[in-house]
């Protein structure tokens, strides 16, 4: 059964999206039949709800200025991403997410109403409030944070929830509250969005794991990398089960480096990463990475890297680093 009051808030934020006037910028390169599309909500709203309902969109191919995730909540709609010829089906309970500066339009026809949630996060907002969340896994830190290093990207995310319940929850609390815009909106937003994006986060590794089969050694990386801020050698050893002598032999044996300095190695690549790419503080980028003081992390910083962050910087006391990681979108 359908509740009533999101019913009332799809039909009002459905008929607010019809409203909308669109607004567009050229591209700095100038690329033919290509527009960037300026954040259309108000200055003061982090967060805002695009909601089409209907049975018939079809949407210029443009790029935009801020990120978004688009939701199929009701029936399937088909997306045009990267070039003008790549075409993606969007199905119910599936999730589509973008990168700022990223080339897509909405290309919805059926014979019977498709409503696309779109939940919309301007770029400073995110990365000061949210990209925590999402920056665990090293797959998703570096997809999120590409826009700001290499514009253009034509990177994507194919996600879908095999259990929908609370991302569907979340969607209906977000629909009403945006649409009847009582006091605090914003801030109700912000709690719910970020509950919403640990979900996305937990769907993603789910399924990355699910597909790769990776081994145990590949494994201890990726949990690492995942719990920059909080993992010790033991929580790592009780994770996987073994004692945490076994795994302080392992991990040379395996990647040359202690679980010392495998730990130090992730946090300062991290570290340089978001220091390069956002306007983050240091000592909020400190804190993400688990450091107990902001002069702390400075002190590890200088004695990795010799400089001071966001200073100039030399190579690494450890030693060149291990390729990154590339990039996969998830297909269905």
């Amino acid at each position: 059964m359908r509740n009533r009051r999101v019913e009332e808030a799809i039909e009002r934020l459905s008929e607010r999206f019809r409203a909308i006037s669109w607004r567009y910028a050229k591209t700095p390169l100038a690329l033919p039949r290509e527009k960037i599309q300026l954040w259309p909500g108000r200055a003061d709203e982090d967060v805002m709800l695009c909601i089409y309902k209907g049975r018939e969109y079809i949407e210029a191919f443009h790029r935009q200025d801020y990120f978004f995730f688009n939701f199929a909540f009701r029936g399937q709609y088909e997306a045009l991403s990267e070039r003008f010829d790549h075409r993606i089906t969007i199905r119910e309970n599936e999730c589509y997410i973008s990168q700022p500066f990223t080339g897509y339009a909405i290309q919805s026809r059926s014979e019977t109403d498709t409503v696309i949630a779109g939940v919309l996060i301007q770029k400073i907002p995110f990365f000061r409030t949210y990209f925590h969340v999402l920056s665990a896994n090293r797959r998703l830190f570096r997809f999120f944070l590409e826009p700001q290093t290499r514009r253009y990207s034509d990177e994507y995310i194919h996600l879908r929830f095999e259990d929908d319940f609370a991302v569907r929850r979340l969607l209906e609390l977000m629909m009403v509250e945006y649409a009847e815009g009582r006091e605090n909106a914003q801030s109700v937003l912000q709690s719910l969005t970020l509950a919403l994006l640990m979900q996305i986060a937990r769907e993603y590794e789910k399924t990355v794991r699910s597909r790769s089969g990776n081994p145990i050694p590949e494994q201890i990386l990726l949990y690492i990398g995942s719990h920059l801020d909080t993992v010790t050698l033991s929580g790592l050893a009780r994770h996987f089960g073994y004692h945490p002598n076994y795994l302080s032999a392992l991990i040379p044996k395996e990647f040359g480096k202690t679980f010392s300095e495998l730990l130090l190695e992730q946090r300062m690549e991290r570290a340089e990463a978001l220091l390069r790419g956002t306007a983050l503080p240091v000592s909020e980028v400190a804190w993400m990475l688990g450091y107990k003081s902001p002069s702390h992390f400075y002190k590890a910083y200088r004695a990795f890297f010799h400089a001071s962050p966001r200073g100039e910087k030399k190579e690494p006391s450890g030693g060149p680093r291990a390729p990154s990681d590339g990039l996969r979108t998830l297909p269905r």
